[in-house]
């Protein structure tokens, strides 16, 4: 890996903050990353948030950071729609941030939900019977379901919290119809949209995370070198029943590790 690292992607909630906090030393390992000449780009399935709130966050604990580094779920969810259907209008079930995205990216927001052609679903840490309940009617009237992703969890402060695979689960159960895109990793749409912004190819980059099903899977996937970190979902006692298949390149205790490791795996 000496010398071929010119891309890093890296993750958010679980690898450089839990909730509001800011993960121990997250803020030095990007600057190193930075003095050290590499490209970087956020990856997140942070559906139910713009790109503007995350540059936010991001700023907030010190980092120098511009939008076009940070690839949401929701942005590319956005992204897709504008691209292959300028025309629909589309009914959310998350919170604002989506909404926010999709506006951005002059995606039409159905006045009813009898009216979109689209529900796009997305974490909803709000969420009330009257917004599932309209979620609900948008389906039975033949809207077509999106989600951002499928995560069970992500973690915050707290610990694991519920993802967006509860709201899926609650709207699928009622309509009895199922989820047509997904946009979130592992998948190509985010892999793709995050190599764009890099313009770095797959086997001279490296993606860092906390999810074995997310992060490390869009990584192998893609050709990418992969490297977990044990600050989120991924805990230590984990890692002896991880198939080959999922096995990282590296394990870290956290993306400060970098920091340590920054002459062995990244000049």
């Amino acid at each position: 890996m000496t010398d071929e690292i010119e891309g890093v992607l890296i993750d958010l909630d679980g690898t450089i903050w839990k909730g509001n906090q800011l993960i121990p030393h997250a803020d030095e390992a990007i600057a190193h990353l930075r003095s050290l000449g590499k490209r970087i780009v956020f990856v997140s399935n942070r559906g139910n948030w713009s790109r503007r709130m995350c540059y936010e966050q991001l700023t907030r604990f010190g980092m120098a950071v511009t939008e076009e580094e940070i690839i949401l779920s929701s942005t590319v969810t956005a992204q897709f729609l504008r691209e292959h259907y300028p025309l629909c209008q589309v009914w959310t079930l998350g919170d604002k941030g989506l909404r926010e995205e999709l506006r951005l990216h002059q995606v039409r927001l159905a006045a009813v939900p009898e009216e979109a052609d689209f529900l796009v679903i997305t974490l909803h840490e709000t969420m009330t019977y009257q917004d599932l309940n309209l979620a609900f009617r948008a389906v039975s009237h033949g809207a077509r379901i999106m989600a951002t992703n499928i995560d069970k969890t992500f973690p915050n402060e707290h610990g694991n919290a519920i993802d967006v695979a509860g709201m899926v689960g609650a709207i699928e159960a009622a309509t009895g119809r199922k989820v047509e895109f997904v946009f979130g990793k592992p998948t190509c749409f985010m892999a793709e949209a995050a190599l764009r912004q890099l313009q770095v190819p797959p086997n001279r980059c490296l993606i860092i995370g906390d999810s074995v099903e997310s992060d490390i899977r869009m990584g192998r996937m893609h050709g990418m070198r992969t490297a977990l970190v044990l600050t989120g979902n991924t805990k230590p006692s984990q890692l002896d029943a991880l198939r080959a298949k999922e096995r990282p390149d590296y394990v870290l205790d956290s993306i400060g590790d970098i920091i340590r490791l920054g002459k062995e795996i990244m000049q």
